[in-house]
């Protein structure tokens, strides 16, 4: 059970990830067959560069990923039935977390919903440049987490970044 709590738990996530792409990437691949104007070339440069950073980066690779991997070698390490059962969302942080990690896991979650309803409404090119953006940054994060569980597991390194746990508030 040890395990399968910290595969659910990566592998869950990694799959939503992926499964974001697969459903985002055909609107973003579509711009090869839209008439795009200097305009558009140049939003979708914006689009891919800001999510590249601020999704990619900031978002995955120094905030989310990190903790996934870390809550989900935390279940490795300390395996609850219902923890292990609701692996993915556990290592997403929707519980077993400090107030202010669920709050902001909870209303990131709402707002990406959100903004994937306001964003159908889009029409191409429009939409496509946007898709493009988001799919980058969720590459990157899926990068990230294969590189975070690469550091933790292979290189035995320890992340730096806390896991949020309710008790580790109480301890600072």
């Amino acid at each position: 059970m040890k395990l399968l709590g910290c595969v659910w738990g990566v592998g869950g996530v990694f799959i939503l990830l992926l499964f974001a792409i697969y459903r985002l990437a055909p609107m973003a691949l579509a711009l090869e067959d839209a008439s795009m104007e200097l305009t558009h070339w140049f939003f979708l440069a914006v689009s891919i560069s800001y999510m590249a950073y601020a999704e990619g980066i900031k978002g995955f690779h120094q905030g989310f990923a990190p903790r996934v991997v870390k809550r989900a070698l935390y279940l490795k390490q300390n395996p609850r039935l219902s923890y292990v059962m609701f692996a993915p969302f556990f290592c997403m942080s929707y519980f077993c977390a400090t107030k202010k990690r669920q709050i902001s896991s909870l209303g990131l979650t709402g707002l990406i919903v959100c903004f994937v309803i306001l964003v159908r409404l889009l029409s191409q090119p429009w939409r496509g440049i946007l898709d493009a953006g988001v799919v980058t940054g969720l590459t990157i994060g899926c990068g990230s987490i294969l590189y975070f569980l690469y550091l933790a597991t292979i290189r035995a390194e320890t992340i730096p970044i806390s896991a949020d746990f309710p008790w580790e508030e109480k301890e600072s």
